[in-house]
């Protein structure tokens, strides 16, 4: 049971954002929809239901690109979840 645990924990794909001044880092994301200086759509699952993540602001740019993971920086104005 203890491997289990230890499995879950290392190979954790649970859809996560992160916020920071003039950042956003999320991790385990499905794919970028659409990007722009002001406005970045990322989609994500979960409950086997495809979401968007909305970002809006200014002067963004893709600083980190990987597979499951990117960061954005720029002026950050809103985050809507849909």
């Amino acid at each position: 049971m203890q491997f289990n645990g230890l499995r879950s924990y290392i190979l954790d794909d649970e859809f996560k954002v992160t916020v920071l001044i003039n950042k956003i880092n999320i991790v385990n994301f499905k794919e970028m929809g659409h990007f722009d200086n002001n406005k970045v759509i990322v989609r994500y699952m979960k409950n086997d239901n495809t979401h968007n993540l909305i970002i809006k602001g200014r002067n963004l740019v893709v600083s980190k690109l990987k597979r499951c993971e990117v960061l954005i920086e720029g002026m950050i104005d809103a985050l809507e979840f849909r």
